[in-house]
């Protein structure tokens, strides 16, 4: 089995298409998203469809809970505001209701899926760092955890469940690891739709339960479409902007 796990979308469409076609070319057999498939972006309902098309197993983002109404949005700056108003507006109601029937995380029989972190998955706090990363891991149950929300890829390794707090950190932007035995890991896939590790192209990751082996992979796209797109729609320009920067 080769699973494709899929970082926030943040309704970017072409970059979504563009890392599902990648994806298939590896010949990925189960996918996993982890949430915020909305927000910022100007296709937050075609990018619902093409997930739940990809029968992908997913958790709640914290703009996918915004839109729906399940935490405020207050404590979201005023342009990731003024984009999930827009976007409420622009689904139907089959988009709200997928929204609202996703799960803060998910417990797989090969990983455990959470936007944020495991330590509190409700709050929707980062994982930054080894500390966070720790935290984490504490309450993993399977061998390795995918999870998003920073839009950054890095990597924790726990080789020694006896020193939790020391771990192997791979900071890159593209990479590939053979994880081995005995470990469990966190990977945090970036983004599809927003990367901010400044290299504007589509993140996405490859697993395989059976070798153990992770990877981060990158893919070119239409961003000036994307662009275009959100500065029709009305939103800030700002969102348009950061894609080509990958701010």
């Amino acid at each position: 089995m080769l699973i494709g796990i899929l970082g926030d979308v943040h309704g970017n469409l072409e970059a979504l298409d563009a890392v599902i076609a990648s994806a298939r070319r590896a010949n990925v057999d189960h996918w996993v998203q982890v949430g915020d498939l909305v927000g910022y972006g100007a296709d937050p309902g075609p990018c619902i469809d093409r997930i739940r098309e990809l029968g992908a197993t997913v958790c709640l983002g914290n703009h996918d809970a915004a839109v729906i109404g399940r935490i405020s949005a207050d404590y979201f700056n005023h342009f990731a505001r003024a984009a999930i108003d827009w976007t409420r507006r622009q689904l139907r109601d089959e988009h709200l209701q997928f929204l609202a029937s996703l799960q803060l995380t998910v417990e797989h029989e090969h990983y455990d899926l959470v936007h944020g972190s495991l330590h509190m998955p409700e709050q929707f706090g980062y994982v930054l760092s080894p500390v966070e990363a720790a935290e984490s891991l504490a309450k993993q149950t399977r061998r390795i955890a995918f999870v998003g929300h920073s839009h950054v890829p890095a990597l924790y390794v726990q080789h020694d469940l006896a020193a939790p707090h020391r771990l192997e950190v791979v900071y890159e932007g593209e990479f590939a690891r053979d994880l081995g035995d005995g470990v469990r890991a966190l990977l945090n896939v970036g983004s599809v739709g927003q990367p901010r590790d400044e290299d504007p192209r589509a993140a996405f990751a490859l697993y395989d339960p059976a070798s153990r082996r992770v990877e981060v992979r990158r893919v070119a796209y239409d961003c000036a479409q994307a662009q275009a797109k959100i500065r029709t729609a009305g939103l800030p320009a700002v969102l348009a902007d950061r894609l080509s920067l990958g701010v």
